[in-house]
C-alpha cells in the first residue's frame, strides 16, 4: 500500500490569533493551517490544535489544560500543599504545578470535542485527523484526591473521552500519550483505559507516543523496546512514533510489533530548525522498510507537533516530508 503522509497535531500559532481569539479569527487561522497542509501535499491533515489554543497555556498548546479545565470533578485552583504533593512525583519534574486536583467524580462538564471537529470539518473536504490527549497522560498530570488509585481515575477519564470521540467522524482519531514512553511500568493500568477510548473511535485508530516536546525539550527517558509489550496490547490500527531526533537504531525492536498494527515513522525532526532534504527523508523511509518490510511503514510524519517552530520552517519541513515520500515511492 502507498505510504501516507500526515502531521502529528500542533502547528505554529499565527501571530494574529494571539491578540484576537474570536471565533471569526480562529476560523481564519484554522483555514490557513488546513490550506497550508493541503498545498504541501499532506494526505491526512489536522487543525493545528488551534481549537484548543489558550494564550495562558502556550507551552502545551492546549494538550492538557484544555481538557482538565473543562471536566467536572477537577479543580484547577490549588494550594501550596497541593503543589508540594504534586512535586513529590518524580515522573513529572518538567511541570512546576499540577494541571488540576481531582476532588470528585469525573464528568465531561463543558468539554465538547465534537464541536471542535465539526468546526474544522466544515472548512475542508480533505481527509482529517482529530487528535485527543489520552487518559494515561491526563491521569499523570493530575493530583488525585478522590479515586483509590491511578487505574480508577484513568478509566473515569477514558469514559469521558470515549463518549466524545464516539461522535467524531474523522478519518483518523489519534490519542496522544507523551508520558508512557518514560513509564512502561504503568502499562497494566494504562492499557485498559487507552483501549476503552480506542474502542469508541469510528475511523482509523492511532496512538502517538514520543519522548516529550515540552518547550522543545525531550522530557522522558527510555527505549522503544521496553514499550513493545504495551504497543502489542493496544487496540490501534497504527502507531505514530518519534524517530528522527532519536535515530533509527531501535528499529529492530519493531520486528516484534504485532503485524496487525501499522507503523507511523517520524522522519522530520521538530526540535531542529534545519530543513531535511527530500533525499534524507527518502533514505530514512527506505532504511526502515529494509529492516521491517515495506508493508509495515504505513505513515510518515514529523516526530511530534510543530508548535514551537516558525511557520516558514514548519511549512518547509512538510514540503520535504511529501517530496521525500514521493521520491521513495517513485512518484513524480
Amino acid at each position: 500500500m502507498p505510504i501516507r503522509t500526515t502531521v502529528v497535531g500542533s502547528y505554529p500559532v499565527p501571530h494574529w490569533l494571539l491578540g484576537d481569539h474570536s471565533r471569526v479569527t480562529l476560523r481564519d487561522a484554522i483555514m490557513v493551517v488546513l490550506k497550508t497542509q493541503e498545498r504541501a501535499g499532506i494526505d491526512v491533515i489536522a487543525d493545528g490544535e488551534l481549537n484548543r489554543f489558550d494564550p495562558s497555556h502556550p507551552e502545551t498548546n492546549g494538550m492538557i489544560d484544555y481538557f482538565v479545565s473543562r471536566m467536572e470533578g477537577i479543580n484547577t485552583r490549588f494550594s501550596l500543599r497541593d503543589i508540594e504533593t504534586f512535586r513529590n512525583d518524580e515522573g513529572l519534574a518538567y511541570r512546576t504545578e499540577p494541571a488540576g486536583i481531582v476532588t470528585g467524580e469525573i464528568g465531561e462538564g463543558s468539554l465538547n470535542l465534537p464541536r471542535d471537529f465539526e468546526f474544522t470539518r466544515s472548512l475542508t473536504s480533505h481527509a482529517i485527523k482529530f487528535t485527543c490527549t489520552g487518559p494515561h497522560m491526563l491521569t499523570k498530570v493530575l493530583t488525585n484526591r478522590h479515586y483509590p488509585d491511578h487505574s480508577r481515575l484513568a478509566m473515569a477519564i477514558a469514559g469521558v473521552l470515549r463518549s466524545q470521540v464516539e461522535r467524531i467522524n474523522a478519518d483518523v482519531v489519534q490519542l496522544d500519550e507523551a508520558n508512557i514512553s518514560g513509564h512502561p511500568e504503568d502499562r497494566d493500568w494504562a492499557i485498559p483505559a487507552i483501549n476503552h477510548v480506542l474502542g469508541g473511535i469510528r475511523g482509523e485508530r492511532a496512538v502517538h507516543v514520543c519522548f516529550g516536546n515540552y518547550a522543545g525539550q525531550t522530557v522522558q527517558k527510555g527505549f522503544w523496546w521496553d514499550l513493545m509489550p504495551f504497543f502489542n496490547q493496544l487496540a490501534a490500527n497504527h502507531l505514530v512514533l518519534e524517530f528522527a531526533r532519536r535515530g533509527y537504531d531501535e528499529l529492530q525492536a519493531f520486528r516484534d510489533l504485532d503485524p496487525r498494527i501499522g507503523l507511523g515513522l517520524g522522519v522530520i525532526d521538530i526540535k531542529d530548525n534545519g530543513i531535511e532534504t527530500p533525499d534524507l527523508v527518502a533514505h530514512r523511509i527506505e532504511h526502515a522498510a529494509k529492516i521491517l518490510g515495506h508493508e509495515r511503514v504505513r505513515y510518515v510524519h514529523p516526530d511530534c507537533g510543530f508548535w514551537m517552530l516558525q511557520r516558514t520552517v514548519a511549512d518547509a519541513k512538510m514540503r520535504s516530508l511529501v517530496a521525500g515520500r514521493n521520491l521513495h515511492e517513485g512518484r513524480r
